[in-house]
């Protein structure tokens, strides 16, 4: 193990009650039949959604923000932990680009920036719940199937 991975230490995740009372989108199953054709358009929007939050900075400051609602730069950076400013800047724009977040300036000495999640924001963090949901539930069957691979 890496010193770099032994400082980090993950947010911890508490898992709201809508997320908790989610159900499974219907046909949302690998196995589900497909009655029609997938449209080019939504699966080149879906891979490029899979690409932003597939980065786990993007995934932790959803969820930070899910968690505590507006915060300012720099409470955000603290809450995550081991990100520098510049990939959390570059995080942040990502997301306010995408509809995500807001950022709000606010003209005071010193600068005064909030950022919050938007409607959409929250959405996308609903739809991720299962991934935490999942990855809690698995927690010990991750961390034993990692012992037993690092063990070879």
């Amino acid at each position: 193990m890496t010193d770099t991975a032994e400082r980090i230490t993950p947010p911890t995740v508490t898992v709201g009650a809508a997320c908790a009372a989610a159900e499974p989108a219907e046909g949302c199953s690998p196995t589900a039949p497909r009655a029609e054709a997938i449209d080019p358009a939504v699966e080149a929007l879906v891979r490029d959604v899979i690409a932003q939050v597939a980065d786990k900075w993007t995934m932790l400051v959803l969820e930070i923000l899910e968690e505590r609602g507006t915060l300012r730069f720099t409470e955000i950076g603290r809450a995550v932990g081991d990100i520098s400013q510049k990939m959390l800047t570059k995080t942040l724009r990502e997301m306010e680009r995408s509809g995500l977040v807001t950022r709000t300036v606010h003209p005071v000495v010193p600068p005064h920036v909030d950022y919050a999640l938007t409607d959409l924001g929250h959405t996308l963090g609903e739809a991720f719940c299962g991934v935490w949901i999942w990855a809690e539930a698995n927690r010990a069957r991750i961390e034993a199937a990692k012992a037993a691979f690092d063990a070879k």
